[in-house]
């Protein structure tokens, strides 16, 4: 199940990936940007580092038109932003924290205004900052309890011993 953010931003204001990661870092948080992300130039999954893990998430850079055919309302909202930034992830708590961060990172320092699709919600860098949080602290408890660990089905005892 894929989930979709999108950062509607001026295209004047989006940021190089050195000032995207001091815009997290300003926001508490630990995550480095690969160096793939090239604003305009890159689309498909961007790798990042979360607090020393490996993970990330798909980004692309787009028009507001495609948004807006989906969601008219958000035409108002969004104003003079003449650029969609999506963010696509799974269901994994660590990529959706990555995601959190940097749309907060964009909302706070970039002046960008977020919509999450599903919920059809528009999301302040507060708000944002907050989710990310929580997500974060869903991933690392996961992480704890071995979730990403693989399973190991109980040893069988071999048909020769009697026990």
């Amino acid at each position: 199940m894929s989930l979709l953010q999108t950062a509607f931003v001026a295209k004047s204001r989006v940021p190089d990936r050195v000032n995207l990661e001091e815009a997290a870092r300003a926001l508490g948080f630990d995550l480095s940007i690969d160096e793939f992300y090239q604003p305009f130039n890159c689309s498909g999954f961007l790798p990042c580092v979360l607090k020393g893990r490996k993970s990330g998430f798909e980004i692309y850079f787009d028009s507001p038109e495609e948004a807006f055919q989906t969601f008219p309302h958000l035409k108002e909202e969004v104003g003079t932003r003449d650029c969609a930034i999506t963010f696509r992830w799974g269901g994994d708590m660590a990529e959706c924290a990555c995601v959190l961060i940097v749309s907060a990172a964009f909302a706070k320092s970039f002046d960008a205004l977020v919509h999450y699709h599903d919920d059809d919600l528009v999301y302040t860098a507060d708000q944002l900052v907050e989710q990310a949080n929580q997500a974060l602290g869903f991933s690392e408890e996961s992480e704890s309890l071995g979730a990403d660990a693989p399973v190991q089905p109980p040893p069988k005892k071999p048909w020769w011993k009697p026990w």
